[in-house]
């Protein structure tokens, strides 16, 4: 352990101070450093930007922490114990290798932001069977995984306000995100998707501290005329009835289904490695 995170850890646990910032630190393992998850005070612990490669179940132990930041190392896998953390508000894992979340993830009990953003997550097996019950979830950051559909139990995720979905590689969306109604983010920029559900064009996308983003999308004609007078124009087309035949139309013939955007893929891929 450096003698930077050494002191740190040292004024922690005689001042009781309840956050602890060891970010940068060159920290490859919890385990070097002693008496860390022992800490059962702190309620934010920083560790971005270092070389950790997995997190240890005792994690768990750090029973009031509210905000948990893991951006930017090498994990590839999360312990099943992490979701036993009752208190925890905030979690950022974004910039890692984790292929899937962990079983039992989605119990979280009052969990508000979460990002995974810059992983390797997917659609399926990726994601464990309770994942949208995070029903205290307002911002969900999935940017840059390799998604190609995503599931239409998203409508359970009532609070959500803030979904990035950019830089996956979906192909369709589904109708069911109309239903979340506090909904005022919506980034769906750098996929493969061709059309919307017009379900989505009853959001309130549109106010002054909302944001809609659907650029680099192979959008069909109609979407892409419209996109290029803004995004105001494109969820008046959602309502239209002409839209609503189009889009009926489109998804009845799943053989229509886009080509893979396999420039836009390896940009990713490229950016990945260079991150590694």
């Amino acid at each position: 352990m450096s003698k930077a995170a050494r002191k740190v850890i040292d004024e922690a646990r005689e001042s009781r101070n309840p956050e602890l910032d060891l970010q940068d630190k060159q920290i490859t393992s919890l385990e070097e450093i002693p008496g860390l998850l022992s800490l059962e005070h702190i309620t934010r612990l920083s560790l971005p930007h270092n070389r950790l490669t997995m997190i240890p179940p005792a994690i768990a132990n750090l029973v009031n922490l509210e905000i948990l930041n893991l951006f930017n190392n090498i994990i590839e896998e999360l312990p099943t114990s992490i979701s036993s953390l009752n208190k925890l508000r905030i979690l950022n894992v974004g910039m890692n290798r984790l292929d899937a979340l962990p079983r039992g993830f989605g119990s979280f009990p009052v969990l508000e932001v979460l990002d995974f953003t810059y992983n390797n997550i997917s659609e399926g097996e990726s994601l464990p069977g309770n994942f949208f019950m995070l029903e205290s979830l307002r911002a969900l950051y999935m940017g840059d995984n390799d998604f190609e559909v995503l599931s239409p139990e998203i409508k359970n995720l009532r609070n959500l306000q803030i979904l990035s979905l950019r830089d996956n590689d979906l192909i369709t969306l589904p109708r069911e995100i109309g239903e979340l109604t506090r909904l005022r983010e919506l980034h769906v920029q750098g996929n493969r998707l061709q059309v919307i559900p017009p379900e989505i064009g009853q959001l309130d996308l549109l106010g002054s501290r909302c944001c809609l983003r659907l650029e680099c999308n192979p959008w069909v004609p109609m979407i892409a005329d419209q996109l290029l007078l803004g995004p105001s124009h494109v969820m008046d087309l959602l309502r239209n009835d002409s839209y609503k035949f189009v889009y009926q139309r489109h998804i009845q013939n799943e053989s229509q289904a886009p080509p893979k955007n396999f420039e836009a893929k390896n940009r990713k891929i490229s950016r990945k490695r260079e991150t590694a």
